[in-house]
């Protein structure tokens, strides 16, 4: 049996090695043939669409039509044999435990971008002063290369209220003071677990923000200086305003990221104590109560939340190429 398993997996792994880069030159000859046999005026308007054809076909497929799915099944109940319209929606934001969860998403995409960039903005101006700059970013990025269940996993056991387990209760109570419950104390567990999203993402934004820092010219630097700006009046005046584009992309990036956090909450709490998000209460609607159209009502709010800043973020991409 198990040799049989293998043997597929065997199979399947050689047949998407050969056969894509064989379907892709396929698809080339396809093209070319298809244009040699139309008149070169023709064969110009057309050429960019067949090119991004494929494009187009996994968008569609992949993107488009489960997202409109989704909102439709979003308007039928739970096993999506009658239709309700939009009694899910009422029944999403009647819910008490509902609007928590969409409390929390707010708390977090308020605290997590302002944490992520303030440190990663830091951390990217002073890295640059010190002589070990490379090794001081490469610890801040580590935890990037840590998926979000296991950083879960890590600061779960670092939160535990056993002193003999939880890292954080071991200094605690090596000082003398007494365990804190840190992942059941609300409010403040929240925060606790954003400081988890914290630890993941500001290798991002240093990575990103040093990028950004390397093309600020040296010149207008020393041009400050030369004119009596001391090092705060010259970050004021001259870096921040030129690391402001690279400052909103970072902080979009990681405001998506807020909107659409599950790991960590569900690996460390499961939503309870307090600290529900809307991913997690999709999850449970869809996983644990087998409601369908409950959950693709909360997919398709989440969905709604994200898509603005989608946007956003293709508009400044489109301005900074226009600058370019």
């Amino acid at each position: 049996m198990l040799t049989d398993l293998l043997n597929n997996k065997l199979l399947l792994g050689l047949i998407v090695v050969v056969g894509v880069p064989v379907v892709i030159c396929g698809y080339i000859l396809l093209v070319e043939a298809i244009l040699k046999r139309l008149r070169p005026a023709t064969g110009i308007r057309i050429r960019p669409w067949l090119w991004i054809l494929p494009a187009i076909a996994f968008v569609t497929i992949f993107l488009v039509y489960p997202a409109i799915a989704t909102v439709w099944r979003s308007l039928f109940d739970r096993r999506g044999d009658n239709f309700v319209g939009l009694d899910n929606y009422g029944w999403f934001f009647g819910s008490s435990d509902n609007l928590v969860a969409i409390r929390n998403n707010i708390l977090w995409a308020i605290l997590l971008p302002l944490l992520v960039v303030g440190i990663g903005l830091l951390v990217a101006v002073f890295a640059e002063k010190v002589r070990y700059e490379v090794a001081v970013r490469s610890i801040i990025f580590l935890p990037m290369a840590i998926s979000a269940v296991a950083a879960g996993v890590i600061w779960r056991l670092m939160y535990d209220i056993d002193p003999r387990v939880g890292t954080l209760n071991a200094v605690v109570t090596a000082t003398g003071g007494d365990p804190v419950a840190f992942l059941s104390t609300e409010p403040w567990n929240n925060v606790y677990l954003i400081i988890v999203g914290m630890w993941m993402m500001t290798g991002l934004a240093v990575v990103v923000l040093v990028s950004g820092l390397k093309g600020v010219p040296l010149e207008l630097l020393e041009a400050a200086r030369l004119d009596g700006a001391n090092e705060w009046r010259v970050f004021w005046s001259v870096i921040y305003p030129l690391l402001r584009p690279t400052i909103a992309v970072v902080t979009t990036t990681v405001l998506i990221f807020a909107l659409k956090t599950f790991d960590v909450v569900f690996v460390m709490t499961n939503g309870n104590f307090g600290t529900e998000v809307m991913a997690n209460k999709m999850y449970k609607e869809l996983f644990s109560f087998t409601q369908e159209g409950r959950a693709a009502t909360v997919a398709t709010v989440l969905f709604l939340a994200t898509v603005p800043l989608m946007v956003l973020q293709v508009r400044r991409f489109r301005q900074q190429e226009e600058q370019r």
